[in-house]
């Protein structure tokens, strides 16, 4: 297990808008608490005032709210704050301990388990890497996994696991060819329903999210997104995917799947369509290195450490950065998106210059009358898809304008 003691997710960044109000109305106390938290989580600290002068809720509600919520081991209380006149405020912050929450990332080529408390610091991570996933040995990776998260953690912490979240790919067996794996293997995914699989073990709720999407949430709840409110996300791991944020919230869509970007249609090899997952794809640069006898097991086991250099890198960059500006402008003609985001399953190096490719193609495409995305990197990384898995329990049961995850119990 990789300690993850001296692992940090990204600071945090909760889409609350400034002076976003409660209600003073009975029976809204859930909505209430989940506001004054969501903006804790992202301001760091607050004191009563602060909290009912944003969100125009009554002192008392807020005094009693924060009382509350006290008690229940969510909030700390922090050192008084003397101020010029007047008594000392009392900020409160989040308990670290308040909560813990594990995330599943199913990929093509890895699997992954997160454990990260209140605050989205890791506290410990496991990965399985493999040529193709296969139901029986994710689901023994998962209850070995999960049994090695909880025994890192003590029982009074172990009773505060909130929930498991899934980010996996949608309908995985439509890859079998594409995953170079068994047509066999793959179909029985067809036939299962992982999500209530992994319930039948589990004490605590699970839920499911495509894996691009939740990776796009990972962003929202836990990356540095500053005060972007719609934007972009795309997520480059084996396959290309990504998500979609309005308003400061995750739009899934009613199946779940809304920002399937790999499906997006960009120009081809030769000037035919082809989709955006044909071309910026690991599994591409995968190919062009196989075909030349290069062994490139290391895209998917040392995600932090691979080289990127040589003509079959050269030659990716340059295609997946052309599809990538064509989608991107594509979807700024129907949104106007303030920021398109691109991270994946590579070393920072690699993404910076993925990034910058994107920016040199799009500077050649005739975008007249649309008003380009600015194009970020992603600030969450690598396991963007596990902490995105994480962050569905956390968005469902204590946030608001965040993530909201499908399939919940």
């Amino acid at each position: 297990m990789d300690d993850g003691s001296q692992r940090q997710a990204p600071s945090l960044a909760v889409g609350v808008q400034p002076h976003h109000r409660g209600t003073n109305q009975s029976g809204m106390r859930d909505q209430n608490e989940r506001l004054v938290l969501s903006l804790v989580r992202q301001h760091g600290s607050l004191a009563k005032t602060e909290i009912a002068r944003m969100t125009r809720l009554s002192a008392q509600t807020v005094s009693v709210i924060m009382r509350e919520l006290e008690d229940e081991g969510l909030l700390l209380r922090l050192a008084p704050q003397r101020g010029k006149v007047g008594q000392p405020s009392i900020p409160m912050a989040l308990n670290p301990d308040g909560a813990y929450f594990i995330g599943l990332k199913i990929g093509r080529r890895s699997a992954e388990l997160v454990l990260i408390d209140f605050l989205g610091n890791v506290r410990a991570m496991l990965q399985n890497s493999y040529r193709y996933p296969a139901p029986r040995e994710i689901l023994d990776f998962v209850d070995g996994g999960v049994k090695r998260l909880r025994a890192s953690l003590n029982s009074s912490q172990d009773k505060r696991i909130a929930g498991l979240g899934i980010a996996m790919p949608f309908e995985l067996w439509n890859w079998a060819d594409a995953a170079g794996a068994p047509s066999k293997i793959m179909d029985q995914w067809r036939h299962r329903d992982i999500r209530a699989d992994i319930q039948a073990s589990c004490s605590f709720p699970v839920y499911l999210q495509n894996d691009a999407t939740a990776a796009c949430g990972a962003e929202l709840v836990f990356g540095q997104t500053g005060h972007l409110r719609d934007f972009i996300y795309f997520y480059i791991g084996a396959f290309a995917g990504g998500g979609v944020v309005l308003n400061g919230r995750l739009y899934s869509g009613p199946s779940g799947n809304a920002g399937a970007l790999g499906s997006m249609p960009v120009p081809g090899p030769n000037g035919r369509p082809a989709q955006l997952i044909d071309i910026a794809s690991l599994a591409m640069l995968e190919n062009a290195l196989n075909a030349r006898g290069v062994d490139a097991t290391n895209l998917w086991t040392s995600p932090e450490r691979w080289e990127h250099d040589g003509p079959e890198f050269d030659a990716w960059f340059a295609s997946a950065g052309a599809a990538l500006a064509y989608a991107i402008v594509s979807a700024a003609s129907v949104i106007d998106f303030e920021a398109a985001v691109i991270d994946g399953w590579m070393p920072s190096t690699a993404r910076q210059r993925l990034v910058e490719s994107v920016r040199a193609a799009i500077a050649t495409i005739d975008a007249e009358g649309l008003r380009i995305p600015v194009i970020r990197e992603g600030t969450v990384g690598i396991h963007a898809r596990a902490l995105g898995g994480a962050s569905l329990p956390l968005s469902e049961r204590f946030l608001v304008g965040a993530a909201t995850p499908s399939g919940g119990l």
